[in-house]
């Protein structure tokens, strides 16, 4: 991870690699043209004011991720001025620009400077919560997995991730300025963590070594952890997850993380899909699907960082995070299509389609979260292919039994800038499952299967417990090149999220 410091130094004095500015699209009262962001004065005085007609004539327009390298002035002790693109200047000036918008210049910035041991920002600050954010940008931007280069290959041109970073216009001494540092660190170094555990290639991630890892991290941090293998799985009546991870020579395992802060604190419980790797089970799926199919337990992995996270950052709330691992794969021993599935909660599902595996995974342990009472549950899954086509790849669909509890979900991802959108749960569609069989199917009508998906798992929330349903299948995982903070790979997608919804309820905002 990237060493932050919180530095007074003035930029034309303080030694790195390079000093990064922002610059935006002007708009209003500045005009068409480039504008120079706040936090740059010192550089734009040593070119007499002329800055942003120097990047103009490099090609700068100040849009969002753009990166523009030029030698730094006279008198400066870095070489590099690199200035990044923060977008449309706000309508409000003296409002300054969104978190979101600081954010994402810092990734991009701290992405381009690889291979650097040390960079400066200088990217408008005017408090703790714009700090919070430039120091997350900084260490999700300069996020690598490097884990199975030996660093003879294309390793980003064998250059390291940026190792060092002084916030420039920070306060050290400020308790909102450390703790907003505190904070961005944390949650930052978690997210991360997900990301690692999302790229990791499943011959090495499996239920158990999943199980093992989120142990080891439990101990470290304080948090109580029970992990039930087959045996006591099956002694519990986890139809489901046995289901699901019965082909498998991996068996499955239901992890339990518990972190308590006080007997009087509110309870919130996190529950995520762990599929170590997907092949569709006897339902395989079609050539081409199934080389990312790694990443199905980003849920579980969000789950686990949130739970470390909150733990970290000492929230005043009691969070339990529950991961439901398994391996879906086709052998003489898997579920079959139209088998029937006793659950843990005594319910029985004629499987149609072993590869619509998450949602029995997750309906034993929404069952088994339900048996705590929590104040609200919250569950995260990479579900569904339709919510995919139906929001794309960088927003996820937001499910409740509850209105006002799914506009305060969404309400807290647009805060820590994740995209998501509400979804609704047609009662029209949870005919579309009944089984001659069985007490329910796990696959409806295919039109709106993301909402099908949502109203199976709803099922299985037990009554009178307020619950959501995060569907991160599309930005889980990115395909594509990198952007903003976002690198290749797993994204760490929701955590921020999650780790908002524990400090909400925490300070009793969240229901």
């Amino acid at each position: 991870m990237t060493a932050l410091t919180l530095s007074t130094a003035a930029a034309p004095g303080l030694r790195a690699d390079a000093l990064v500015i922002g610059v935006a699209k002007g708009s209003g009262s500045k005009g068409a043209g480039l504008v120079v962001a706040p936090g740059a004065e010192a550089v734009d005085q040593a070119y007499d004011g002329k800055l942003a007609g120097i990047l103009e004539t490099l090609g700068a327009s100040g849009s969002e991720g753009e990166v523009t390298k030029l030698p730094a002035p006279s008198g400066f002790k870095t070489p590099v001025v690199v200035a990044v693109g923060l977008g449309t200047l706000p309508e409000d000036e003296e409002a300054g620009f969104d978190g979101e918008a600081l954010r994402k210049a810092a990734g991009v910035a701290a992405r381009a400077l690889t291979g650097s041991k040390k960079a400066a920002f200088a990217l408008p600050l005017a408090d703790a919560a714009d700090l919070g954010a430039i120091a997350e940008g900084v260490l999700l931007g300069a996020y690598s997995f490097d884990t199975y280069k030996d660093g003879s290959g294309d390793r980003k041109n064998g250059k390291a991730p940026l190792a060092e970073a002084a916030l420039l216009g920070a306060k050290p001494r400020d308790k909102a300025h450390k703790a907003a540092l505190e904070r961005a660190t944390a949650v930052s170094e978690e997210l991360n963590r997900a990301r690692d555990l999302i790229n990791t290639p499943p011959n090495d991630l499996n239920p158990e070594s999943f199980a093992a890892i989120a142990t080891a991290a439990a101990k470290e941090h304080g948090i109580k952890v029970q992990v039930l293998d087959e045996k006591a799985l099956a002694k519990g009546g986890y139809g489901g997850i046995l289901g699901v991870g019965a082909g498998s020579a991996s068996g499955p395992r239901l992890v339990k993380l518990t972190y308590t802060h006080s007997r009087n604190a509110k309870h919130l419980a996190l529950v995520g899909k762990g599929i170590t790797y997907d092949s569709g089970g006897i339902s395989l799926k079609p050539a081409g699907h199934n080389e990312t199919m790694k990443c199905d337990m980003s849920g579980a992995a969000a789950v686990f960082a949130a739970v470390v996270a909150a733990a970290r950052l000492g929230l005043e709330v009691n969070v339990t995070g529950w991961l439901a691992l398994a391996e879906n794969m086709p052998s003489g021993s898997a579920t079959r299509p139209g088998d029937v599935l006793r659950m843990f909660s005594g319910k029985t599902v004629e499987v149609l389609n072993t590869d619509a595996e998450g949602r029995l995974v997750l309906a034993d342990a929404l069952w088994a979260a339900s048996q705590e009472k929590p104040d609200a549950i919250v569950d995260v899954a990479t579900l569904t292919g339709a919510m995919v086509l139906a929001l794309g790849n960088r927003t996820f669909g937001v499910m409740a039994n509850d209105d006002a509890f799914r506009a305060a979900v969404v309400e807290a991802a647009e805060e820590v800038g994740e995209p998501s959108w509400p979804m609704p749960l047609p009662e029209h569609l949870r005919k579309g499952m009944d089984s001659p069989t069985a007490d329910i199917a796990n696959m409806g009508e295919r039109m709106g299967g993301g909402l099908v998906a949502g109203l199976f798992l709803r099922e299985f929330v037990g009554e009178g417990i307020t619950w959501a349903h995060l569907d991160i299948a599309g930005p889980a995982f990115n395909e594509g090149g990198p952007f903003g903070y976002t690198p290749k790979g797993g994204t760490g997608s929701a955590v921020r999220t999650l780790v908002r919804l524990a400090e909400l309820t925490a300070a009793g905002d969240l229901g």
